[in-house]
């Protein structure tokens, strides 16, 4: 561990040992996956990122080695730890200029974003050294003024390659094309089982992995139409699932996005006016519910079923206000006579 220590130090990273672990020290050959809690701190103590409470959620950071990983210095620390250990390492500014967009990414996951969401088309010194709003004052500053970070990491697991299933992030973009279809199939399955919530996650996770595929394509060149064509798809089973789940405006954005694209997608205009018929855009339903007619007239009855479905919601809510209206003019009237008689 000494020899270890010393080659952290003359490449500028300082480990402190917290809490030391169990059994031997993995030779950590690439492939291993590795499953740790991290804190990121300023030298003065400021709290950047913590695993155990971003987002709400308590979730740990995975690696798997030899995958490239933005920040190379945690793939260099990890392989110094055992399964169980708690460490501290300080890290010189060479090794932590790209943290503000690693933490980016790790803060728009654990809310459910896009992990790309924010970042521009540019390599990553560009960005670090842009100026642009990361849409986070602290990693806008350290962006601004690169500094020594402290890494306090728990080791919660070590994997050896091929005792574990490859997540899709860690995988190849082959092997991320390959593996599209399944996980759309398993979100169908979901779907057909009633459970919404997890069928609208695998989706999600399918239509993030292709968009992180197409933004390395020139918009509008034939692999990138390819990778659209299998995004949209998708994004109408999502946009299923989020109308299921009570999420109509994202349904209406989702859908606008497909039809400025592709202005005779039958489904988009389906699924657009139902979601304007759910928060009283009347006339915005009527003209998506013609168009589709327009497009299909085979679909005439479904169209006609969601109208009369809409407008016995609109004949409803105009009831419901009527009644409200009058016990409320009824009120004013009793309060007038009891003034006038007091």
């Amino acid at each position: 561990m000494e020899e270890i220590d010393m080659k952290l130090r003359a490449d500028g990273v300082q480990k402190k040992v917290i809490s030391p672990g169990k059994g031997e020290l993995s030779t950590f050959p690439n492939g291993t996956k590795v499953k740790f809690h991290y804190r990121t701190s300023l030298c003065d103590g400021t709290v950047l990122d913590d695993s155990r409470t971003m987002g709400g959620q308590s979730k740990p950071m995975e690696l798997i080695l030899g995958k490239k990983f933005k920040l190379p210095v945690w793939e260099q620390v990890v392989t110094t730890m055992r399964e169980g250990e708690v460490a501290e390492f300080t890290c010189d500014v060479k090794h932590t200029a790209l943290y503000p967009l690693v933490s980016l990414s790790l803060r728009n996951i654990s809310l459910g974003k896009d992990p790309l969401e924010g970042q521009r088309h540019c390599c990553g010194i560009a960005q670090v050294h842009s100026h642009h709003s990361m849409g986070h004052p602290d990693l806008d500053k350290l962006q601004a003024n690169p500094q020594p970070l402290v890494f306090t990491l728990e080791m919660l697991e070590i994997l050896p390659p091929g005792s574990f299933q490859m997540e899709i992030w860690a995988m190849t973009d082959e092997e991320k094309l390959e593996v599209i279809p399944q996980i759309h199939e398993e979100g169908n399955a979901l779907f057909k089982s009633g459970d919404i919530s997890a069928a609208s996650e695998k989706y999600y996770s399918a239509i993030a992995c292709l968009k992180n595929l197409q933004m390395k394509e020139r918009p509008g060149d034939d692999h990138w139409i390819k990778l659209d064509l299998m995004i949209t798809p998708l994004l109408l089973n999502y946009c299923q699932c989020k109308h299921l789940l009570g999420q109509y405006y994202e349904v209406l954005d989702h859908c606008s996005s497909i039809i400025n694209k592709y202005n005779d997608n039958v489904k988009a205009y389906f699924k657009r006016g139902k979601a304007h018929a759910m928060v009283w855009n009347e006339a915005q339903a009527r003209a998506d519910f013609a168009k589709v007619i327009e497009l299909d007239p085979s679909l005439e009855t479904s169209v006609a079923k969601e109208l009369r479905v809409m407008e016995d919601r609109i004949r409803d809510k105009q009831k419901e206000e009527k009644g409200r209206y009058k016990n409320l003019f009824n009120y004013s009237s009793k309060a007038s006579a009891t003034a006038s008689t007091g």
